[in-house]
């Protein structure tokens, strides 16, 4: 098993709790989880631990929002996020530990910058234009889907970080709240379990990774639960503004590491 100590291991039961939390009330707050991981273990392997955590917190929200996926837009984008994730496996073959760090960096700064773009061009919006039904249909739709899936597909391989990218696409293409969640549930459950044999070949999973997961995969769950008893009273804006200021400390972090 990795060597941490007490503190370094309060530290990622804290992020793996932030993971169920993200999973099952605010899509994409687990950039703060990756943040912790790659700052308390190696960048590159902190990936690899990472990952069934995830799967676990997907597990949970598909089990919570099985029932409000749109099936159509995740036949659009999944060709394009294997293309993405076939582009970051290519990557993290030549990669070593520094140069995923700072990606990881770079790409949890590149996601807050999006972040705070998208809330100052809502705040500016009157009233903004929220369709009906989702926005998928079209060929302006589908190359936004296309854009967004491989560079989607490629973040979730190289710092599972794909989470800020699909929460600004469903955004943008107009889903509310319960579509949005069961759709992202459902996205990250496949691409998330399409991932492990990638991972595996890269040696970013093995008996190592997988015995510190099988300790922090206990604090998944609370997180879980708390963030479906809170989903519908959270204060979005705050939680919103807290989760970008630590995104930005912690890609800092990993970038001046």
């Amino acid at each position: 098993m990795y060597t941490v100590t007490l503190w370094e291991f309060a530290a990622l039961a804290a992020a793996a709790i932030l993971v169920g939390f993200s999973k099952t009330a605010v899509s994409g707050a687990n950039t703060v989880s990756l943040a912790i991981f790659a700052a308390v273990l190696p960048a590159r392997e902190s990936t690899g631990v990472l990952l069934p955590l995830l799967i676990v917190g997907d597990v949970l929200a598909v089990s919570t929002y099985r029932r409000h996926a749109h099936w159509g837009t995740l036949g659009r984008l999944f060709p394009a996020v294997a293309a993405g994730v076939v582009v970051g496996t290519v990557f993290l073959l030549w990669a070593g530990d520094a140069a995923v760090r700072t990606s990881i960096g770079a790409i949890l700064l590149l996601m807050a910058g999006v972040t705070l773009w998208r809330r100052r061009t809502a705040a500016r919006a009157e009233t903004p234009a929220v369709p009906a039904a989702p926005d998928t249909d079209g060929a302006g739709a589908r190359l936004k889907a296309g854009s967004y899936g491989v560079l989607g597909g490629f973040t979730t391989m190289v710092a599972n970080a794909g989470g800020p990218v699909m929460s600004l696409y469903l955004l943008s293409a107009g889903f509310r709240k319960l579509g949005f969640l069961g759709t992202s549930a459902w996205f990250f459950l496949i691409v998330n379990v399409a991932k492990v044999p990638f991972s595996v070949g890269l040696g970013l999973i093995d008996a190592r990774s997988l015995s510190l997961d099988a300790l922090l995969a206990l604090f998944v769950l609370p997180g879980a639960f708390i963030g479906k008893a809170c989903v519908d009273r959270i204060n979005q804006k705050l939680f919103e503004r807290l989760v970008i200021a630590a995104t930005v400390l912690g890609g800092l972090q990993l970038l001046l590491r």
